[in-house]
């Protein structure tokens, strides 16, 4: 778990300068900062999601990962949490939920919080976690200076999603081959487009309930020999 608080501790803390900045920086250059990295994390999308070797998988993971987020309302639950501390630190930080579930998204979805989050949990290795944590500091001062306060908070979104996959390491360690990882990380790179997507304000994509998509490559992974299986005797 060592490497999931430094994660934690380091948004904190980046996100807590970054709201100092904000109150110095005009809203222009707010708006204009926001918008560059959007496009930064287009970009960071685009080059993850290039890297899948079987787009069907693609596909039917998102689709069938929607259909489980929809019917959960994940998004809708991680906005009820953002406007609830919203409403517990008043209307002087502007929308906190906006900068929680974003911030959230984007340091949840992508390869270095599952692969990171594993090798904590099945060999102790933090190096990657640490990694990203450097990575999450730096940006989350950035998130913040736009976002708002709602970005220090994504820490807690942060410690319970990769501490939970820390503390399950061992049991679905087995699974994640390298071409199941590869998918994961490519269904996490066209969320992540989404995520730049609704900071562009083009179109609100409920990014937060596609997260289940990322996990439906495991599944496929222990059901496929059952199919090959199937396929052969016919």
């Amino acid at each position: 778990m060592l490497g999931t608080i430094v994660n934690a501790i380091a948004i904190i803390i980046g996100g807590s300068l970054g709201v100092l900045l904000k109150r110095g920086i005009p809203q222009n250059y707010k708006n204009t900062i926001m918008q560059g990295i959007a496009l930064s994390v287009f970009v960071i999308g685009v080059s993850g999601a290039l890297k899948s070797n079987n787009i069907l998988l693609i596909i039917f993971s998102i689709a069938i990962g929607s259909i489980i987020g929809e019917k959960f309302g994940i998004e809708s639950k991680l906005e009820q949490i953002g406007n609830w501390l919203e409403m517990k630190l008043s209307s002087k930080y502007g929308n906190v939920a906006k900068g929680f579930v974003t911030a959230s998204l984007v340091y949840c979805v992508g390869a270095m919080a599952i692969v990171g989050s594993l090798e904590s949990g099945m060999t102790g290795d933090h190096s990657t976690l640490f990694a990203k944590s450097f990575l999450d500091g730096i940006s989350s001062i950035i998130f913040a200076s736009t976002l708002g306060i709602g970005v220090v908070f994504s820490s807690i979104a942060v410690f319970l999603y990769q501490g939970t996959i820390t503390l399950f390491a061992s049991l679905i360690g087995g699974l994640l081959t390298e071409g199941v990882i590869l998918e994961m990380s490519a269904i996490g790179g066209i969320l992540i487009m989404g995520i730049s997507i609704n900071i562009l304000e083009i179109k609100k994509i409920p990014v937060g309930n596609m997260l289940p998509s990322m996990f439906i490559p495991i599944i496929y992974q222990i059901i496929e020999p059952f199919f090959a299986t199937v396929l052969n005797f016919f």
